[in-house]
């Protein structure tokens, strides 16, 4: 979603802070300790390579991704700013907008003909700044140049070897102005690339409100080559420019032989909401010293984890299985005792088809945190609930205790490993990583 900032509350859907990140800006350029540090959390610009950069009326500028970013705020300006290197906007400010992406489709029309500039700052969940703005770049509005409105891919897959997760996610730059965006994917390249229509090779598709990430409904199983592409759509279903640009990935479950790894979000991966699963900072299975191949669900509970274990987990047979289940349904009110007993019963279909199952502990919740990013309530007995599902987990032969290193005094997710009090972020996906890599071999022994 993009939103023009009008002076109204923007509420957030979603929001992420990482370990040792500076405290929120006050509006004051001194407020970020050294300069060295706010680099860190400074923008760098990467649409636009020149002093002066000729644009279309609606080009699509991009950036880096800032640590700690919940949202980002674009600033147009009638020139350079006064504050270059500052947090606080600019006297010169013509308007901005805010992006829940490191991209923004800009709608520069009314500037035709004209050299503005542009520049962005990244944001806490309050919407603070924790760093200071980009460098500002100088666009020039041509209204000559062809405008092709196209999303931009935002997802790699299969970087550096990593496997395809079982249920992929897709992230984007959207259009701007657009109603819904829509994903395709085949199993053959599109014969139309750029087009607007669907291809005749499309086996799923799914259309959604967001403007920047999709997750996929069903299990990728079958091997091999998949592509995907996304295109916009205005208020009566028509398209909004073209597709963008195609995106594949492989499925090859050999490179689960060894181990994988079945949860709920907290293993499907991604940071507060706003972070898909594609992005794979928010993964822990990127920081394991070994490959494990994502066989996570978000949303799912102990129980549809049992459900689902037969076509999910048999056709890639690890060796190992990392098991990590039960927040869902334990702070939803399912008693323990019934966690337990499917727990129990995913570790003996693992034993029945020779895998080793190796169960994570429960990690701590934050209540608090739950019920400002999701107006969610968590039930009274949540923590008692936890207990007893990770003493149950600590008296199986296998299993890796991840729960003590989560937590804060007050035995609780603390805001600096995951903000929305559910899913720890990169700061806690690493530690999670790193606890599992120390007790690797005692597991697997």
């Amino acid at each position: 979603m993009f939103v023009v900032n009008k002076g109204k509350k923007i509420v957030l859907i979603a929001v992420f802070l990482c370990l040792g990140m500076m405290a929120p800006f006050a509006g004051n350029e001194g407020n970020y300790g050294s300069i060295a540090a706010a680099k860190l959390l400074r923008p760098q610009v990467t649409s636009g390579s020149s002093a002066v950069t000729r644009v279309a009326a609606k080009p699509m500028l991009r950036w880096t991704i800032v640590a700690g970013a919940v949202s980002y705020e674009v600033e147009f300006l009638s020139g350079l700013p006064e504050n270059p290197r500052g947090a606080d906007p600019s006297d010169k400010r013509l308007f901005s907008a805010t992006s829940y992406t490191n991209g923004y489709n800009a709608d520069l029309t009314a500037f035709a003909g004209q050299k503005i500039f542009w520049r962005v700052r990244a944001l806490d969940y309050d919407r603070n700044p924790i760093g200071v703005y980009s460098e500002a770049a100088a666009v020039y509005v041509d209204s000559a140049l062809a405008m092709q409105l196209k999303p931009v891919i935002n997802t790699v897959f299969n970087a550096d070897g990593l496997p395809t997760p079982l249920y992929p996610a897709y992230a984007w730059i959207g259009v701007n102005g657009a109603v819904k965006h829509e994903v395709e994917l085949t199993r053959q390249l599109p014969e139309n690339p750029n087009g607007t229509e669907p291809s005749r090779y499309r086996i799923w598709s799914k259309q959604v409100d967001s403007s920047f990430d999709c997750y996929d409904d069903l299990p990728r199983i079958d091997p091999g080559t998949y592509y995907w592409r996304v295109r916009a759509l205005d208020e009566n279903g028509d398209p909004v420019g073209v597709y963008s640009d195609v995106g594949k990935f492989v499925v090859d479950w050999k490179k689960g032989a060894y181990a994988a790894a079945f949860g709920d979000s907290i293993t499907h991966g991604g940071g507060g909401v706003s972070y898909p699963p594609c992005n794979w900072d928010y993964s822990y299975q990127t920081f394991l010293r070994f490959r494990a191949v994502n066989l996570g669900r978000s949303g799912d509970t102990s129980e549809t984890m049992l459900d689902r274990f037969d076509a999910d987990v048999l056709p890639v047979h690890p060796r190992y299985l990392l098991i990590l289940g039960g927040s869902n349904s334990l702070r939803g009110g399912t008693p323990p005792e019934q966690v337990i007993a499917e727990l129990a019963a995913i570790r003996d279909k693992c034993i029945a088809n020779k895998i080793r199952p190796i169960f994570l502990t429960l990690p701590p919740i934050n209540p608090d945190s739950i019920q400002k990013v999701f107006n969610e309530p968590t039930v009274d007995n949540w923590r008692e609930a936890f207990d007893t599902v990770n003493e149950f987990i600590r008296q199986q032969p296998y299993y890796i205790d991840i729960e003590p290193y989560l937590g804060d005094d007050q035995r609780m997710l603390p805001v600096s490993y995951g903000v929305d009090g559910l899913h720890p972020d990169t700061a806690g996906k690493k530690i999670m990583a790193r606890v599992i890599n120390d007790n690797w071999k005692r597991v697997i022994r």
